[in-house]
């Protein structure tokens, strides 16, 4: 399906009033991030705009969103969603603006699954964040408090642009967004170098009772609801624990499988050694990016660890 530019976008949006945003489930960053900075680059141009309640986000995430959200009975003229590929990401909110039907859907993730009367895509983009900024700049010049949530947007989607996502035009993207004079050290600390004493425990406990094949280079962790209680961790903790094992000497694919109550498995793989992490995860009914991607098996640990082995072995033999 057609993608229309973000200039495109720029004026559709320019030319709404009464908007809605969506963010997606288990919302991260850049979810976060982008409808932080268009809600407040729309009422910036005097539009009545807001972010849809019960995003389900954490402490990490939930100021970025102060003032923000939309109050009980608002009924908007236009919906928007940001980051967002697929109808399974809608949140329980934003399930009734789904069937109601989204206006605009703005997105870097290849798997789009083009939801939208309109998608703006750029499956180029490290972070949706990037998207948002060149939308956002088309109506005059970005300001700091735009631009602390595209920061975050932006840096919490490459692991501090660390990630190969990150490119030249991330850093330049960034430079902007700086010279607004926002705080990146402060904004540094509390995402990326500041960890609870829970999210420690999980840690150790990951490393302790990680399963490695072939020679170290895949890695699975098994992130059970045991394993949470007995580190004394709840979501909160949890953050970004898909790229942990990563980090580890020699591992070029790693699988998070995180438990969940309804008998169900979510899986997070990331890789960096050229298997694409889409095509694995698309053959369990995923998706996502070249090098992060993610999927959802019915079953056990055991059965989400065999499903994912055996989808990481078929991409590794045909491609």
């Amino acid at each position: 399906m057609k993608s229309i530019a973000f200039e495109e976008a720029a004026a559709r949006l320019q030319s709404w009033d009464e908007l809605l945003i969506l963010t997606h489930r288990r919302p991260d960053g850049d979810t976060v991030g982008c409808a932080a900075a268009l809600c407040r680059a729309l009422r910036r141009l005097g539009k009545t705009a807001y972010i849809c309640p019960e995003t389900g986000a954490t402490h990490l995430f939930t100021p970025y969103l102060e003032g923000l959200l939309a109050p009980e009975g608002y009924v908007p003229q236009k919906v928007v969603s940001v980051d967002i590929a697929a109808v399974s990401l809608f949140t329980d909110a934003g399930q009734p603006w789904l069937e109601r039907g989204i206006d605009l859907a703005i997105d870097h993730h290849p798997s789009q699954e083009f939801f939208a009367a309109e998608t703006c895509l750029d499956a180029g983009r490290a972070a949706c964040g990037e998207l948002i900024y060149d939308i956002i700049r088309q109506w005059g010049p970005v300001t700091r408090e735009e631009a602390i949530p595209l920061y975050v947007a932006i840096s919490t989607d490459t692991g501090c642009f660390q990630y190969s996502n990150t490119t030249a035009d991330t850093h330049r993207i960034v430079a902007q967004l700086m010279e607004t004079g926002m705080d990146t050290f402060a904004l540094n600390k509390f995402h990326f170098r500041t960890k609870s004493w829970a999210r420690l425990q999980v840690e150790r406990l990951l490393v302790e009772r990680m399963h490695r094949y072939e020679n170290g280079k895949i890695a699975v962790a098994r992130v059970s609801l045991s394993l949470l209680d007995e580190a004394g961790a709840t979501e909160e903790d949890m953050e970004d624990i898909a790229a942990f094992l990563g980090q580890i000497e020699g591992v070029e694919t790693s699988v998070t499988i995180r438990e969940k109550k309804d008998n169900r498995c979510k899986l997070s793989v990331r890789t960096s050694g050229g298997l694409n992490a889409t095509k694995v995860c698309a053959l369990l009914g995923g998706g996502g990016h070249a090098a992060a991607a993610g999927c959802t098996v019915d079953g056990t640990l055991d059965d989400a660890e065999t499903a994912i082995l055996d989808a990481i072995r078929q991409v590794e033999a045909h491609g």
